[in-house]
């Protein structure tokens, strides 16, 4: 069983920055593939972004793409995730989820879940 906890959300204003990290409570974080959700009205839960368990590819969603990074220590069994340029749209809770699918984009194939930071940018 994985236990992931996100920490790092808070209040903000457009155009500033926020790091989001998640960290796991096993060792084997390094098997998973690692992605960043946020909810979506209607959608359930959206797809942010993604690294693959040995940190050599990313992913991200059109609506963050150039502004959000995602990385990974795989050391330290912790996932990360740098928002920049954020905007009123992008405030969410925004949960960190962990899988052994390859397809990583979609919220039903994940097999952990934390229970989400809260991120509230101001106009």
């Amino acid at each position: 069983q994985v236990q992931l906890v996100e920490s790092g959300g808070g209040l903000v204003q457009a155009g500033g920055s926020l790091r989001l990290s998640c960290a796991a409570s096993v060792r084997t974080l390094s098997s998973y593939n690692m992605g960043w959700f946020r909810p979506a009205p209607g959608k359930g839960r959206e797809f942010v972004a993604v690294i693959r368990w040995r940190g050599d590819s990313t992913y991200y969603a059109d609506a963050v793409k150039g502004r959000f990074t995602i990385s990974r220590d795989n050391a330290k069994d912790t996932v990360y995730l740098q928002m920049n340029s954020l905007k009123p749209e992008d405030t969410a809770v925004y949960y960190c989820a962990a899988t052994s699918a390859a397809v990583v984009n979609r919220a039903n194939l994940y097999d952990y879940w934390g229970r989400g930071t809260q991120v509230t940018v101001s106009s």
